[in-house]
């Protein structure tokens, strides 16, 4: 955005006063503001089972769309893979195979736009993170994708104690965001499935790497906070290989072999933690989130497909972490 030419503005002077009138026709706010969630109720999360990410998983992943009845007729899509860092020898970021499937099915299904988009927290040249896990190997990649930190911004009215928050305006704009998240433990979180994914919504180019105001706010808060931003959300987990230990870089590898679907977030994220063996009352953000955001507990999920105890496989965790286990 190349304000300062036109109206000797820099980008920072600039949004204040454009943010009001731009955000007035991005989807899920109103006056600036985000839009009211809608009323809580029975909260669907399907479980498929993937053994591979060889598989058709086009085919598992529309299921689940299904199951959950998710409609993206004519609707913009933002589709929000977990791209932290890249070792050849682990399994960080959720796999290209999963980000490819995905785009297939959401194009198939009717969603006016698709596109790719992600923020790293410790990365500054996203590009170059996205060609080492072979996210480049999606079809028409370089025209899809968008680099949050880098993206044009407009401020959102209120983050926890702050007054407003720099959000990229390709997220904004989006009618629905699918966060295609990796199913991992994380050594200050606990864990980090679909509702945490949403950090790199949060653009480096305001905030720097890694982001350290989300954690002067506060880990579990932000996540909150940023998912009640962006509640127009459907979550993909991919849970076909996670990670175990200290996540959620240095971890090792874990098969579960399942992809976990559905709106509700925490409901999702709730789901996520029973199959790695973790107890989801004693995570923190999903404490935050109860009531506030969405359903966790058991009885108001419908569970569809696969049960939790049919593909349950406990995650090791780090030893300051033993007390999640789930009993």
């Amino acid at each position: 955005m190349s304000q300062r030419k036109e109206t000797g503005m820099t980008r920072r002077e600039f949004l204040p006063i454009a943010g009001a009138s731009l955000l007035a026709g991005y989807a899920g706010f109103e006056g600036g503001k985000p839009a009211p969630r809608r009323a809580f109720g029975p909260s669907p999360v399907a479980i498929v089972k993937a053994s591979s990410y060889s598989e058709d998983l086009a085919s598992k992943i529309l299921e689940g769309v299904r199951a959950c009845g998710l409609d993206v007729a004519g609707k913009k899509v933002l589709l929000k893979p977990n791209l932290v860092e890249f070792d050849p020898h682990t399994c960080i970021n959720t796999n290209v195979a999963v980000i490819a499937a995905a785009y297939d099915v959401f194009k198939t299904l009717g969603a006016a736009e698709v596109k790719i988009g992600e923020g790293p927290g410790h990365r500054r040249d996203t590009y170059a993170l996205a060609e080492m896990a072979r996210y480049v190997d999606v079809s028409k990649f370089e025209s899809l994708f968008v680099d949050l930190n880098r993206d044009d911004v407009t401020p959102v009215e209120r983050f926890a104690d702050r007054g407003e928050i720099y959000l990229p305006n390709t997220a904004l704009r989006a009618d629905l965001i699918v966060s295609l998240a990796k199913m991992k433990t994380h050594h200050w979180a606990g864990a980090t499935l679909s509702m945490k994914n949403f950090f790199g919504l949060v653009p480096g180019s305001v905030y720097g790497w890694p982001k350290n105001e989300l954690h002067q706010v506060g880990i579990p808060r932000s996540i909150v906070e940023l998912n009640r931003i962006f509640h127009r959300s459907f979550a993909i987990v991919d849970g076909i290989v996670g990670m175990e230990g200290n996540g959620p870089i240095q971890g090792t590898p874990k098969p579960v072999g399942v992809l976990v679907m559905g709106s509700d977030l925490p409901a999702v994220d709730a789901t996520c933690c029973r199959i790695m063996g973790i107890d989801p009352q004693k995570i923190e953000y999903l404490n935050l989130a109860t009531g506030q955001l969405g359903v966790t507990e058991i009885p108001r999920i419908h569970q569809r497909g696969e049960s939790i105890k049919s593909v349950r496989a406990d995650f090791q965790l780090m030893k300051q972490y033993s007390n999640l286990r789930l009993v």
